[in-house]
């Protein structure tokens, strides 16, 4: 301890020295709530495929260190940045980097857990992509490693803060409100489907059968495959084709399950609740490759349901249907005058939606990972049902499965050596 905190003085010692010729000092080296003299913080991207690229000038941070296994990603981001930035294959390198204070994961979500938890332990803000995690068990971990070190971390999922919700044509604020006045009563049933406005994203399937090929010289397949079972490479399994595949994802319910659910959850008023049974109804999956489904039912402890339609059978049905009322797409509802009414009640609770003012003023974000960790579990609940083709009874409080040592197992799977959480 006393040779980390010697360390810590001295490059404190040398910036103050050099002030007159930096631009950035990283803020958890001067203390909570320091300005830098830009008046930015400073950022390392892990992942700089389209998604990571998308958030090089996210407004009050800057690049300043990039991370990918593919050596073509990095010339791309080096190109777009403008040359300069300090660039690495391993993302250990840029989580130890001094000159970082958030470290945004934009990886496949095989690696978002372990990550995550590695940045919150080197004192590092986090900003990960969705889904937070892969399995449950990973998702309790960044809680705990989170919790533990006071670090703030956003999941980058907005709509229940920001911008339209899909086909509801409001944003779920305004939803929340119309769920917390009681004028469509309870319990609610919830019904995603593509006449309510989501499209699931049934092409984002996996391959069977997959050819063997040689790796190509830019990617480094190893510390791609990561933590992940060894499979020989070829050209479906990585990139913009992962999701796939039960090592790295979930299909289209794995990416786009959270953007749906979470939602759901925040206007339920269910962010520290899971559903206590899951049912599925969907061909049998492949060990490998991830398939479709026609429909996913979670049930919670009070009778809400959330329904997944996949197949789009619900033509005609509420996207949210109470024992008295229902809220269709376009925030249509059979509630006379549902805008004068909504107009007596109070507003839902205000939230910190400014990740870099949640930064500097140590203010929890709107998503974090205690109510994204809930939201994530709805997503791997669902593909625990899907994977093992049955229904599921969860114990919300436990967060296990009940008297199920397969759905169990499928909590906290094994990562491959040396890689451990």
């Amino acid at each position: 301890m006393k040779e980390k905190n010697t360390s810590r003085r001295d490059f404190i010692k040398k910036s103050l020295i050099g002030a007159a010729a930096f631009t950035i000092v990283p803020r958890f080296v001067l203390g909570k709530g320091y300005l830098a003299p830009s008046d930015h913080l400073t950022k390392g991207i892990i992942g700089v495929g389209s998604m990571g690229r998308g958030h090089f000038n996210y407004a009050g941070t800057k690049t300043v260190a990039i991370c990918d296994v593919d050596s073509r990603h990095l010339a791309i981001a080096q190109k777009a940045l403008g040359g300069g930035v300090k660039e690495s294959r391993d993302f250990r390198e840029l989580i130890q980097n001094p000159e970082v204070d958030i470290v945004h994961i934009a990886t496949p979500p095989h690696w978002h857990g372990l990550m995550a938890v590695e940045a919150a332990r080197s004192g590092k803000d986090i900003w990960c992509e969705k889904p937070m995690t892969r399995t449950i068990g990973e998702g309790k971990k960044v809680k705990e490693a989170v919790a533990q070190h006071g670090n703030i971390f956003r999941l980058n999922t907005w709509f229940r803060f920001d911008a339209n919700f899909y086909g509801m044509n409001v944003p779920v604020k305004k939803i929340k409100k119309v769920v917390d006045t009681g004028m469509l009563g309870w319990p609610l049933k919830v019904t995603i489907s593509k006449h309510t406005g989501f499209d699931w994203k049934f092409y984002w399937v996996g391959k069977e059968n997959l050819p063997v090929e040689q790796v190509p010289s830019e990617l480094d397949y190893e510390m791609w495959l990561g933590p992940a079972p060894y499979k020989p490479y070829s050209t479906h399994r990585v990139h913009t084709t992962f999701r796939g595949y039960w090592d790295y994802d979930g299909g289209g319910l794995g990416d786009m399950g959270q953007h749906y659910l979470d939602p759901v959850q925040y206007f339920l008023g269910k962010d520290n609740e899971s559903p206590v049974k899951i049912e599925v109804d969907a061909p049998q999956q492949h060990s490998d490759a991830v398939g479709t489904w026609r429909k996913i039912v979670y049930t919670y402890a009070d009778g809400c349901q959330i329904i997944l339609d996949g197949a789009g059978t619900e033509e005609g049905k509420a996207y949210i249907e109470g024992p008295d009322g229902k809220l269709f797409r376009g925030f249509v509802s059979d509630i006379p005058d549902l805008e004068r009414k909504l107009a007596q009640y109070p507003e839902p609770s205000p939230q910190m939606t400014d990740f870099v003012e949640a930064v500097r003023t140590r203010q929890k974000f709107a998503l974090n990972e205690e109510n994204g960790y809930y939201s994530c579990t709805l997503v791997n609940l669902g593909l625990a049902a899907l994977r093992l083709n049955r229904t599921l009874h969860f114990d919300s409080q436990k967060q296990e499965f009940v008297n199920d040592e397969a759905a169990n197992r499928l909590i906290n799977q094994p990562m491959r050596g040396p890689w451990t959480i």
